[in-house]
């Protein structure tokens, strides 16, 4: 007999080629600069936007090499898939401050390929493929915090 895996309701319903791209560069950022994942987040259809705690702008060279990344993995229609485990299990990969204190029990874990895997509720395309191209329109820095905005186009 099949067990029913039972998560916390989720109210938002995110455009999924937007919000897959936001894994694919908070883990990039996160794994670059070291600066963990975004701390702020708002992703959307038209554009979306993370932000940053961060000791330096990032360089031009730098915005267009995560770019330059992200869209190879989206032109390697890499597979993005969901692991489902404990939170005791989890707790042993992930930083868990962020998670509701009424989560259930099992939480589940998005994986893109080996790229990125972050604990999510939200909704994701089925393969990177699905999204067209990622653009990072525009950057700021300010007062130790960079922003950068993004766009995707998808199929």
């Amino acid at each position: 007999m099949e067990q029913e895996i039972t998560l916390n309701a989720h109210g938002k319903q995110e455009f999924p080629p937007a919000h897959t791209a936001e894994h694919l560069l908070n883990g990039m950022v996160a794994g670059r600069f070291g600066c963990g994942r975004a701390f702020s987040a708002h992703i959307e259809r038209k554009k979306s936007k993370l932000d940053y705690h961060l000791d330096r702008p990032l360089s031009d060279e730098e915005i267009r090499q995560l770019e330059a990344d992200i869209n190879r993995i989206i032109q390697e229609d890499v597979e993005v898939w969901m692991e489902f485990v404990s939170q005791d299990e989890a707790r042993k990969r992930f930083d868990m401050n962020r998670l509701p204190d009424d989560a259930s029990d099992t939480v589940r874990i998005v994986h893109i390929g080996d790229y990125d895997e972050c604990l999510c509720v939200g909704t994701h395309v089925q393969h990177t493929g699905q999204i067209v191209g990622f653009r990072i329109s525009s950057s700021s820095f300010e007062n130790g915090v960079q922003r950068l905005v993004f766009r995707v186009d998808a199929k």
